[in-house]
């Protein structure tokens, strides 16, 4: 189903505030590639500053664990703003099971799927991928606590 466009718009704002205000995103260069309700992505583009092993020219772990943690709050506030609350959130609970090493010099991918909206808790999946998300770097689960929330006017 069709976002209405104000809503669509919003959000679009939103992740583009993530990727830009957040300081450690925008020196990670993120980039957000997608967003609607419940549903996100972001993107890291190749950059020398972001390698972990010199030798093999592999961006860094931490890296790619950032941004699975932001496109999953991503997700989760797009979810949120959905229903018309903003509220704070903060991550519990992130595991992450790495699966084989990025391409070198090949942007990364994330994209997030905020499947469960409890009360105080949302449930997110996500994976990483640089060639094609059905060959993942890295998967993730993650319970994100929701704060109190506020209405949106």
């Amino acid at each position: 189903m069709a976002e209405p466009p104000e809503l669509a718009a919003n959000l679009v704002q939103l992740g583009e505030r993530m990727v830009d205000s957040t300081p450690q995103a925008a020196a990670l260069g993120f980039r957000l590639v997608s967003v609607e309700a419940g549903l996100a992505a972001m993107a890291v583009p190749p950059d020398d500053k972001l390698v972990g092993d010199p030798e093999t020219g592999v961006i860094a772990g931490g890296v790619v664990t950032t941004l699975l943690d932001h496109v999953c709050g991503l997700a989760v506030t797009s979810k949120l703003l959905e229903s018309g609350v903003f509220s704070s959130i903060a991550t519990l609970d992130l595991r992450i099971d790495y699966m084989r090493a990025a391409e070198p010099g090949r942007e990364v991918v994330a994209r997030a799927h905020c499947y469960k909206l409890g009360h105080t808790i949302a449930f997110v999946r996500a994976t990483a991928f640089d060639l094609t998300e059905d060959d993942p770097i890295a998967t993730a689960q993650a319970a994100f606590a929701i704060g109190s929330p506020g209405r949106l006017e």
